[in-house]
């Protein structure tokens, strides 16, 4: 069984930035894909950002309302996902989630490619 404990969200003002971070149990975080998703009051859930299994050219990949903004990174050693997120804007407000895809080597910006999620953490950013 594996759990994913996010952390790191918070209330801030438009401009600012955050790290997220999930913390993943067991010993199989290094050779699966990952991702992040976030869902607004009364919207679905909507990808954001996905990270495949070892660093390179074309690892990751985002949202296009993020692109730019966002970084996805992993430290395998650590078993732990990070979100970097700068310059938010209010419409980046939202319960911020991390996922484990279930193509180990591939993430997907569809929810139902993910198996394993963790409980989420708010994010809201005032103007």
């Amino acid at each position: 069984q594996v759990q994913l404990v996010e952390s790191g969200g918070g209330l801030l003002q438009a401009g600012g930035s955050l790290r997220l971070s999930c913390a993943s149990s067991g010993r199989s975080f290094g050779i699966y894909a990952m991702g992040w998703f976030r869902q607004a009051p009364g919207k679905e859930r909507e990808f954001v950002a996905g990270i495949r299994p070892t660093a390179g050219a074309g690892s990751t990949g985002y949202a296009d309302s993020v692109k730019g903004r966002f970084t996805i990174s992993r430290d395998n050693a650590k078993n732990t996902l990070y979100l970097q997120m700068n310059n938010l804007k209010p419409e980046d407000t939202a319960v911020y989630y991390c996922a484990r895809s279930s193509i180990p080597w591939e993430f997907s910006d569809l929810q139902y490619d993910y198996d394993y999620w963790g409980q989420g953490t708010q994010v809201t950013v005032a103007s």
